[in-house]
């Protein structure tokens, strides 16, 4: 074996083992007649988002294939029935936006969790806030859930539901791009730059 090869092979290892856990996840490519932990895993968002009606058994079958369909028909992918990269990372956005949902919105009427998630929507939108859902949810003062810690609670299926229903069109908060309680808001710039427009529960959506 070449000597550049032998010496290039432990700093490969090295790489491989430090690179981020979710671009080897992203990496996976999931189909028909696969088991495994990742099954389970899929099969787990997928139930959440009421696309699967099943167990999560982690046994990639024809159920299991036609939730992966339905879910990447609805969020504009290829719906071939396979769980690949783009399939996999738009899940793991689904998953940011219901933990803000959850963060921030557990608790007002379900329409109002709808109208949370429609506002993270609306600012990928928008060419005012960040282009990806990362962007958005970590910008500077976006979300208190996010520094108070609430955004890392663990999401429920009631808020993977109101992700869903807003990108599949539903937007209660009707092109908002703010929100807020005013109860017990302290921000004076919500209150000096934005619109109000209504209220659903204690939020009071603006733009």
């Amino acid at each position: 074996m070449n000597k550049k090869i032998i010496l290039l092979l432990p700093v490969f290892f090295v790489f491989m083992t430090l690179l981020p856990k979710e671009l080897k996840a992203n990496e996976l490519l999931l189909k028909k007649e696969d088991r495994g932990e990742a099954v389970v895993e899929l099969q787990e968002k997928l139930i959440a988002l009421e696309y699967l009606h099943s167990n999560a058994t982690g046994y990639y079958g024809e159920l299991t294939e036609a939730a992966v369909r339905q879910m990447q028909q609805e969020f504009n992918l290829l719906a071939d029935g396979v769980a690949g990269p783009q399939t996999i990372h738009q899940l793991k956005e689904v998953e940011k936006i219901a933990r803000i949902v959850h963060g921030e919105a557990r608790g007002e009427p379900y329409k109002g969790q709808v109208a949370v998630a429609a506002v993270v929507k609306n600012r990928l939108n928008s060419p005012d806030f960040p282009s990806s859902v990362e962007g958005v949810i970590y910008q500077t003062n976006a979300f208190t859930a996010v520094h108070d810690g609430q955004y890392n609670l663990t999401p429920t299926s009631t808020s993977y539901k109101a992700v869903r229903d807003a990108w599949n069109g539903w937007d209660p908060s009707e092109g908002a791009t703010y929100y807020y309680n005013p109860t017990i808001a302290t921000s004076e710039w919500i209150f000096n730059w934005t619109t109000p427009k209504f209220s659903i529960g204690s939020h009071l959506f603006a733009e």
